[in-house]
């Protein structure tokens, strides 16, 4: 089944952008509207991947803060809620770093409006069993009421978690009486708690999951034009699908990041110590023959002799690199090309950093897009999770955009036009 396929416009649901202006986009999967919940046990796959410091307290709850609106409609809607998620990568099983624990805790705290405050008393109880399924959790489940909360432990401590096991999506699946998909950051995964669950009982969008799904897809099938897409980060080899597939839909792609190299070394520009994916040199020709137009590449960029955050830098034309010198940042001729670009835009989408935005000396590219993004006033900007999404955090921009999303792979594959299999196993809207 192509990507296009699954996006089929069915129904018509309202979703706010930040200024709380309301568009309806079509949705072609149930959401957590469609269902009488009263009385029911919502099984709530969530992402709550959130980057924990080593003292075990939570440096980011974004992940946390955009959960909310579906966990809030379902308690005001006479659900009680059996949350989980995976955090990180853990090895073999359990690992006291990888435990949700403080999770359930900040949780609590937000759900009463005390986001970022220390652990306290003070909240809503989130139970946590400290396991993912067995006898104590099935116990704990029963004893749940509604408008209730509970929060199992790291599905990845359950073996066959990233493998599909059928045994363990079916033991997930007695814990609730509807499964509802709410973790787009995850949908890319054909995991036992992201795709094997929805086999066993009626699976639902919840809200986050019908906002990605809304303006992404509102944005590959029916986007307003002029249609801009901006691609950064590092590699031409990572983001070859979605340039192809975006090549069919935009009016222009603007190119930054250390991806921009490659396509500059296939026009023959010497790169001098800059980072160039010489394997993708020749699909990088490929690529500019078919954008004729269409890709616009930095035409000034700032480079270094070092790559550190107190390297010497200066801003030289994409001719002119000095030997030995790399680029790390695209130039401010560049960005006063980008900017005529996206001065008319209706839609844009931007996934990828402009540079190394982690050291200030070359975050200039980067924050300066975000800033010129949140201007357009009359377009609909989107933010494709990963970096992009960390710098315009970082710049103080995200409530200007009218969609940051929380996946950056998935967000990319979607863009790609691939079926997301944590989408697909949804059920359909037939209207």
């Amino acid at each position: 089944m192509s990507g296009s396929q699954i996006w089929q416009p069915i129904s018509l649901v309202k979703v706010y952008r930040p200024d709380n202006a309301a568009t309806y986009i079509d949705m072609p999967k149930k959401t957590i509207r469609d269902i009488n919940w009263q009385g029911k046990r919502a099984l709530v796959r969530v992402d709550f991947n959130v980057p924990i410091d080593s003292r075990g307290h939570i440096t980011d709850d974004t992940r946390i803060q955009a959960a909310l609106p579906t966990i809030e409609f379902l308690r005001e809607h006479g659900a009680a809620l059996v949350l989980l998620s995976h955090l990180g990568r853990p090895k073999g099983g359990p690992d006291p770093r990888y435990s949700l624990r403080p999770i359930a805790e900040r949780l609590g705290q937000v759900l009463q409006g005390q986001s970022l405050v220390p652990n306290g008393d003070n909240g809503v109880e989130v139970q946590f069993p400290a396991a993912v399924v067995g006898p104590q959790v099935e116990a704990a489940v029963a004893g749940l009421g509604p408008g209730q909360v509970l929060l199992l432990e790291n599905t990845r401590f359950a073996p066959g978690e990233t493998k599909n096991d059928p045994g363990l999506s079916a033991a997930l699946a007695q814990l609730g009486d509807v499964f509802v998909n709410d973790a787009f950051g995850s949908a890319h995964r054909a995991h036992a708690s992201t795709t094997g669950v929805a086999a066993h009982l009626p699976s639902v969008a919840g809200l986050l999951m019908e906002k990605e799904l809304a303006f992404l897809g509102d944005a590959l099938e029916r986007p307003a034009h002029p249609f801009i897409a901006i691609l950064g980060g590092a590699k031409v080899s990572d983001k070859i699908p979605v340039i192809q597939k975006l090549l069919q839909k935009v009016d222009a792609i603007l190119v930054g990041g250390g991806m921009a190299n490659t396509f500059l070394a296939a026009q023959g520009q010497p790169m001098a110590a800059s980072l160039v994916e010489t394997a993708a040199l020749d699909m990088a020709q490929t690529l500019l023959q078919k954008g004729a137009g269409i890709l616009q590449l930095p035409v000034d960029l700032t480079v270094a002799d070092r790559f550190c955050a107190d390297a010497a830098y200066r801003t030289v034309s994409v001719e002119e690199i000095p030997a030995g010198w790399m680029a790390l940042d695209i130039g401010v001729a560049t960005l006063a090309h980008f900017s005529n670009r996206l001065a008319a835009a209706r839609t844009v989408v931007w996934n990828g950093p402009m540079g190394v935005f982690e050291f200030p000396a070359f975050a200039q590219g980067t924050v300066a897009i975000a800033e010129m993004l949140a201007r357009l006033s009359n377009a609909t900007t989107i933010i494709g999770g990963g970096d992009s999404a960390a710098a315009v955090r970082q710049a103080g921009l995200t409530e200007q955009m009218s969609h940051v999303s929380t996946g950056g792979g998935a967000s990319l594959e979607f863009l790609e036009g691939k079926v997301l299999p944590g989408v697909a196993a949804l059920d359909d809207n037939n209207g």
